[in-house]
């Protein structure tokens, strides 16, 4: 039989196990429970298994044969901070705390393709599953690198996937090169000179700063972006006093910038701090960039790519494999293929019903049917390249 109809005649046990894990959310760095069930799973199944990079993180190493390739697998496991709002028997039992993106989805995925693999061992080499805490913080990829992962645990070649809602049950979408976009959080610190509201030519208003500001920025996409590519600033906070009648003389900024391409972030990134200092300066006030928190576009690799799309072709047809548009979503899957461009992130359809909600919704829900499919392309896609 093949991985397809093993994998179905298991649904339910990997549907159970999913909505187990939805019910005990945990958020970036604290998935210690998620790690636990993890771990046990695949040390029962044979795996070698790694704990600690990145905190919570899990690898698990199966090998065999004598095969010198070395595939990787990655799935997230953090949920988000956000109150769950459905009313199914499996809803979050953590107040505050949902699995809003579908890891829990993820990580079953990996675990039903660990299983089949280690029960079949159709393959002639190493295989690597790496459970990733942190995604949504947009960092738990870049420390388990800094811990290590690659020179620990070298991969020839990475492969990651994420559920996407407005996208056919079960299908499959590819795109080589760029694919999602960096984030960056940027905060602007304004300082001007505090006074009474009634008299405001005794001060420098740092408020009225940061608006100019704010409407400066709105000329970078349009003017300074070549409109080939794509980029977003968007401010979406502002933060400065709490009374009607002072001119306060200090402003904070909060910034998130998105783009495809290396070049187009650094420009980005450099008139942010050029225009935000000018207009400060134009008002007598000062403006000081703080660089919070950054993650690189993510760009597939080309062999990378058309090799995992032959696969899923091959599995599933032409007519359920398509290309998939660039997202300006981020996705900290990027520093594992900025380490190791030799890889691809793919995105499987949740669901593309009228109302279906997008992830990070209080609504959203992971269709449990995509569990099979995508377990069975991984399935397909360890078994051909570690032929």
């Amino acid at each position: 039989m093949s991985h397809l109809q093993i994998l179905q005649q298991r649904e339910e046990e990997f549907t159970r196990l999913r909505r187990q894990i939805h019910q005990h959310p945990e958020l970036g760095f604290e998935e210690q429970r998620t790690g636990d069930i993890i771990a046990d799973l695949l040390q029962k199944w044979g795996y070698e298994v790694h704990r600690g990079l990145a905190k919570t993180g899990v690898v698990g190493t199966l090998k065999n044969g004598g095969g010198k390739k070395i595939i990787g697998l990655r799935a997230d496991m953090d949920a988000l901070p956000i109150h769950e709002e459905n009313t199914h028997g499996w809803c979050s039992k953590i107040d505050g705390k949902f699995h809003g993106c579908g890891h829990d989805g993820h990580t079953t995925i990996l675990l039903a393709t660990a299983q089949r693999l280690a029960e079949t061992r159709n393959f002639n080499g190493t295989l690597r599953v790496i459970f990733q805490p942190a995604e949504e913080l947009l960092y738990g990829g870049r420390v388990m690198l800094d811990d290590g992962l690659f020179d620990l645990f070298p991969c020839d070649m990475i492969f990651g996937l994420h559920n996407m809602p407005k996208m056919k049950t079960g299908e499959f979408y590819f795109r080589e090169g760029s694919t999602m976009a960096s984030s960056d959080t940027i905060h602007i610190h304004i300082q001007g000179v505090g006074g009474h509201g009634a008299m405001p030519e005794s001060g420098i208003d740092a408020t009225l700063v940061a608006c100019h500001i704010t409407i400066a920025l709105q000329s970078i996409v349009s003017r300074n972006v070549s409109p080939l590519d794509q980029a977003v600033v968007t401010v979406g906070c502002i933060q400065s006093g709490n009374a009607p009648n002072v001119v306060n003389g200090k402003a904070l900024m909060k910034l998130t910038v998105r783009t495809l391409k290396p070049e187009v972030r650094e420009l980005v990134c450099r008139r942010i701090s050029e225009m935000a200092q000018a207009q400060a300066n134009s008002f007598g006030a000062t403006a000081t960039i703080e660089h919070i928190n950054g993650c690189p576009p993510l760009i597939n690799g080309h062999e990378a790519t058309r090799f995992a799309r032959e696969v899923a072709t091959e599995l599933f047809g032409e007519e359920k494999v398509h290309t998939a548009p660039p997202l300006m979503g981020s996705e900290d899957f990027a520093f594992m293929l900025e380490a190791n461009p030799n890889g691809n992130y793919c995105f499987v359809g949740n669901g593309d019903e009228p109302g279906a909600c997008m992830v990070h919704n209080p609504l959203y829900d992971f269709n449990d049917e995509i569990i099979v499919p995508a377990a069975a392309y991984w399935c397909a896609l360890t078994e051909k390249y570690l032929r």
